[in-house]
């Protein structure tokens, strides 16, 4: 992380640091970042004055992870100790209190702490329906995103605001910073590779907070039917997009850190190819590899976890390729915007074979597009420059829906 590294380097002002300082501070000025300290930032979740009084005497269902917190307390357990009448929690991918991988199903339970009643939308159901919200006067949604389009908690976001729409329920989304908000790159999404990594036309990132991006699907339509939610956002205090947000827990279990974050645009690709992302290691989407790569001397061996069905990619195979840990450090190039470079040298390496990638690079990529680019060879500027157009028409629809100054 870049702020802990420039702490850590104040105490030892070698020549080594220095110039580790230097590139830290021409990366701040390269990408525009704002200086502003993130404790000023207060999320929705903690600003407990504007929404409680708002509760009161209502039932409510919360949809909520482990990094819905309020301090260091789960925002469910803060809501009953307020004596909020929580009926029900909405769980995403990845579960409620404890982490499940990526693509595992999440079961129904009773949570063992409040005996409150936790209903999984990540299974077979992926949507609240009529009979999950008929006890309920009010959702509080309060997800932890990373601002990119395939994290699935945008996904979950839309479904349960389409669903409250057709019970005529309304949705309170508590707000939080965007740990990627400070820029806007990638593909916009073509309709027609619409799914749960992807359900709207908007680029890789998108530069908008979840509380943002509720109010664009809500207004442009983007629900089932054209449906309108009924929707409160309670916004962030002292945040703008500038602002470099360290996320206090992960968003999910293969995010474990703030380099895992940034690296998660450009590394997610790798997961619709045959490329391994570190996944089964210490160190998920900070390194890439396989086990054939050439000329490669950083090596690992993904492992399935203890009690786990599923299996990473290559378990239990030595995997040659990068590890990235200091890349934004050392490359400034690579900060704020999604880098190609590694996706089409890891292609290259493996000898242009277009089995190198599966059927899910579409819907990460969200067109059928970027494959043939990298199949024929299109430097990675010229692909950037195909996505410029649509990039442009998707900021003039996001500048209405901004909470927060760019």
């Amino acid at each position: 992380m870049i702020l802990a590294t420039f702490t850590s380097t104040r105490k030892r002002p070698d020549g080594k640091s220095i110039r580790l300082l230097f590139r830290v501070f021409i990366l701040l000025i390269l990408t525009g970042i704002s200086l502003q300290s993130q404790s000023q930032v207060t999320c929705g979740a903690d600003r407990t004055e504007i929404y409680l009084p708002l509760l009161k005497n209502k039932n409510v269902a919360v949809v909520a992870n482990q990094a819905s917190t309020i301090g260091s307390v789960n925002l469910v357990d803060s809501l009953i100790r307020s004596e909020v009448n929580v009926v029900k929690v909405f769980c995403p991918e990845h579960g409620f209190r404890d982490y499940a991988d990526a693509g595992k199903p999440v079961r129904n339970f009773i949570d063992s702490i409040t005996r409150v009643p936790v209903v999984s939308l990540y299974n077979k159901k992926k949507k609240p329906d009529e009979n999950d919200l008929k006890d309920v006067d009010l959702v509080l949604f309060d997800l932890q995103d990373v601002g990119v389009r395939f994290f699935t908690y945008l996904s979950t976001l839309s479904y349960v605001m389409e669903s409250c729409a057709e019970n005529k329920i309304p949705v309170m989304v508590l707000d939080r910073p965007n740990p990627n908000g400070f820029y806007i790159d990638g593909p916009v999404m073509d309709s027609a590779y619409s799914s749960f990594v992807g359900l709207h036309p908007v680029p890789v990132v998108y530069g908008m907070t979840i509380g943002e991006y509720a109010q664009m699907v809500n207004e442009e339509g983007w629900l089932k039917d054209g449906m309108i939610c009924e929707l409160q956002v309670i916004q962030l205090k002292n945040y703008t997009h500038q602002v470099r947000y360290q996320l206090p827990w992960p968003p999910s279990p293969n995010l474990r850190n703030m380099n895992a974050v940034y690296l998660y645009p450009s590394l997610c690709f790798f997961e619709g190819t045959k490329v391994s992302v570190g996944r089964g290691t210490s160190s998920p989407f900070e390194i890439f590899g396989h086990p054939e790569m050439k000329e490669m001397n950083f090596s690992f061996i993904p492992q399935v976890k203890k009690n786990e069905s599923v299996s990473p990619v290559w378990n239990g195979q030595t995997c040659r390729g990068l590890d990235l840990h200091k890349a934004f450090v050392e490359n400034p190039g690579f900060f704020g915007r999604i880098n190609l470079t590694w996706l089409i040298m890891a292609y290259k390496n493996l000898g242009n074979d277009p089995g190198f990638f599966n059927p899910f690079f579409e819907k990460l990529a969200g067109n059928s597009i970027l494959r043939q680019q990298i199949i024929k060879g299109v430097p990675e500027e010229e692909i950037r420059k195909s996505w410029a157009g649509k990039i442009s028409q998707f900021k003039e629809i996001r500048k209405k829906y901004l909470l927060y100054p760019d």
